[in-house]
């Protein structure tokens, strides 16, 4: 039997003893988990999902709590305290996730949310986290297809966008212009493929092209509008490539939604653009 440090194992209850069940870990032998973690009923004999980890004395101890993170993936956390060695996140156990200071990118302070990668140093055998997520996202080119549905973690902004690490394994970008909400790092959502460039970099988009109800982007367009001092040079002539860039959606829908706008008198239909009614602009 196999067992793997940092992730949740499948391990049968063989002992009974007054402040826990031990469980069968193979060649590591009986593996304690401890009586508060205990679900109720339990019996030898039974096979519970555990995950494995350290304790304090770093010893092989089980638990069924559920980790912000397992070995192998990434995510956001937070720093609850800093010593000479490094930085300590909560994980969501009772033994806090190290951060060696050679594994961080800037020195952590705490209360300060970081992206990290979690794996098993192979010389300590002990479960650490790493800030430097870069050298763990694939090099590979994936196969996905445009419009396919990912799952995303918010890595970091930068002047093009938001950087995000799709599916646990690749670097794939927002760009700003299209990101008409407010997103933060260590946000999880749904985004969706836009292309895979030729270089492998992946850029997505938080909408399917065509999917948004006309209605939602008249409203998002109007703030827009605001927010670039009432006016902006997109129109009637405008490139559907231009539009799509700026906006995410087709010049169909755009120009619904400019045609909603006008109706509503929100906005003026000019030669150089859209812009506000003045009563918009007070």
């Amino acid at each position: 039997m196999n067992i793997e440090l940092g992730r949740f194992n499948a391990l049968e209850v063989v002992k009974e003893v007054d402040f826990g069940m031990y469980l069968d870990g193979g060649e590591q032998g009986e593996i304690l988990l401890p009586a508060r973690y205990v679900p109720e009923d339990c019996k030898v004999g039974d096979r519970l999902d555990v995950f494995l980890y350290l304790d304090a004395e770093e010893r092989l101890v089980a638990t069924t709590l559920i980790p912000f993170v397992q070995v192998g993936e990434f995510a956001c956390l937070e720093v609850n305290w800093v010593n000479e060695y490094g930085a300590f996140l909560n994980w969501g156990l009772m033994k806090d996730l190290f951060v060696p200071f050679r594994e961080q990118k800037m020195k952590m302070q705490i209360g300060g949310k970081y992206v990290v990668y979690a794996y098993v140093d192979q010389e300590s055998y002990r479960i650490v986290a790493s800030a430097k997520v870069d050298r763990y996202l694939s090099k590979e080119t994936p196969a996905y297809q445009p419009e396919e549905e990912v799952d995303v973690l918010v890595w970091q902004k930068t002047e093009l966008g938001f950087k995000v690490i799709i599916e646990n394994k690749y670097s794939g970008l927002l760009y700003g212009n299209q990101v008409f909400c407010d997103i933060h790092t260590g946000d999880r959502m749904k985004a969706y493929i836009r292309q895979v460039r030729p270089d492998g970099k992946i850029d997505l988009m938080l909408q399917k092209t065509g999917t948004e109800h006309v209605g939602d982007f008249a409203n998002r367009l109007l703030r827009y509008i605001k927010e670039h001092d009432g006016s902006i040079p997109f129109g009637d002539k405008s490139d559907a490539a231009d539009i799509y860039d700026a906006f995410g959606v087709s010049k169909k829908t755009f120009k619904k939604a400019v045609g909603d706008l006008y109706k509503q008198r929100l906005i003026v239909i000019g030669e150089s653009g859209l812009r506000l009614t003045p009563r918009q602009k007070k």
